[in-house]
């Protein structure tokens, strides 16, 4: 039982306190014991809620951190999340907005995060090894998963707790947040087809990627459905910068038979399709139309005329942090550690079909 505490004025420190707070400088603040205010910090469950509300705030207050290294030798944990991330030039604040959503997840926990910048020419297996190799975090999130991916198979190997922004097509399952591609590309394409576009195109995310191969059956079997003409672009994806987008684009249309509509996976591509289309005299909304994929409200404020189909990355975020906290605490039940996110979309679905 917690020993009574003391009344003590709010943001009062003890005058002996002066240099880097500890659980003593706690303790003496709240009038709990050292062990109860470790308790309370480390979220113990026999520790009320009251308590551990408390004990969290004057930490907060005097600005306690715990020694780290004290506590890996004492636990053999670091309480670092680490995050492998990739600039995603094509998604608009990737980054910023997947970290708030992980940052969120960690509220109220002993867990930091570290980043980990790995860009596209990078092996970044050698950065899983050096994470594993090292003991620098007690779980780790990456993204951009391959169908085979060599990292998920070593994290798998060697027992490290880790989350993917992204599936794969392993046969041992792992912990996943993803978003339902398929479902995006195939919904995208039927609007073009409603909206009476007669030949449909697709920019789609780099070959190799998971994520990518969803895109393109969902636009296929749109397509197929329908019976209608189709052309994928795979000279650009979205990893082009959007300079090489728009001439692409442009000199598409100068060739024969060129596009009316166009199915994006992202926001800088759908403003480089726009760019490329305009250069060529033609009207959004006239000569054709675009409906693309948005992670911010940029597209849509630039551009109301564009259709589009709306992946919340700041909620993907905290999923990804929920669900790598209960792996971290041993959850080994994959229908807790996986989560498949449903496009919410702003249009209505209809019948669709093709003219001769």
């Amino acid at each position: 039982m917690a020993a009574p505490s003391k009344p003590v004025s709010s943001g009062t420190r003890p005058a002996n306190s002066r240099g880097k707070p500890t659980l003593r400088t706690i303790a003496d603040i709240t009038g709990l014991a050292v062990t109860t205010v470790s308790r309370a910090l480390a979220n113990a469950p026999q520790i009320s809620i009251e308590t551990r509300n408390r004990v969290r705030q004057v930490a907060l207050d005097i600005g306690y951190s715990p020694d780290r290294a004290a506590q890996r030798l004492k636990t053999g944990r670091t309480n670092v999340i680490a995050v492998l991330l990739e600039p995603h030039e094509e998604i608009l604040g990737y980054g910023t907005s997947v970290m708030a959503g992980i940052a969120k997840a960690l509220q109220g926990t002993p867990y930091h995060l570290i980043v980990m910048p790995n860009f596209l020419n990078a092996a970044n297996i050698d950065a899983i090894n050096y994470i594993i190799r090292n003991s620098m975090a007690d779980g780790l999130i990456f993204s951009r998963t391959e169908p085979l991916d060599p990292r998920v198979m070593l994290l798998s190997e060697n027992g490290f707790p880790f989350v993917t922004h992204g599936r794969t097509e392993l046969a041992t399952p792992h912990p996943f947040v993803d978003y339902d591609n398929f479902t995006f590309a195939y919904e995208a394409t039927r609007r073009l087809i409603a909206k009476g576009r007669r030949k449909l195109a697709l920019i789609n995310g780099p070959a190799g990627y998971t994520f990518a191969g969803h895109i393109q059956h969902g636009f296929m079997t749109a397509v197929r459905e329908a019976g209608c003409a189709y052309e994928v672009l795979s000279d650009i994806d979205l990893d082009s910068s959007a300079g090489a987008i728009r001439d692409r684009i442009r000199r598409r249309y100068a060739e024969k038979d060129p596009p009316d509509g166009f199915a994006c996976g992202g926001e800088v591509c759908a403003l480089a399709t726009i760019t490329g289309m305009t250069d060529c005299g033609l009207t959004l909304g006239l000569e054709y139309d675009i409906v693309a994929k948005q992670t911010s409200q940029l597209l849509s404020a630039i551009q109301p005329r564009v259709d589009t189909i709306y992946e919340d990355l700041t909620a993907t975020g905290e999923h990804m942090g929920r669900i790598l906290l209960h792996r971290i605490a041993g959850s080994t039940d994959i229908n807790e550690l996986q989560l498949l996110l449903s496009p919410a979309l702003p249009f209505e679905t209809q019948p669709v079909s093709v003219a001769d």
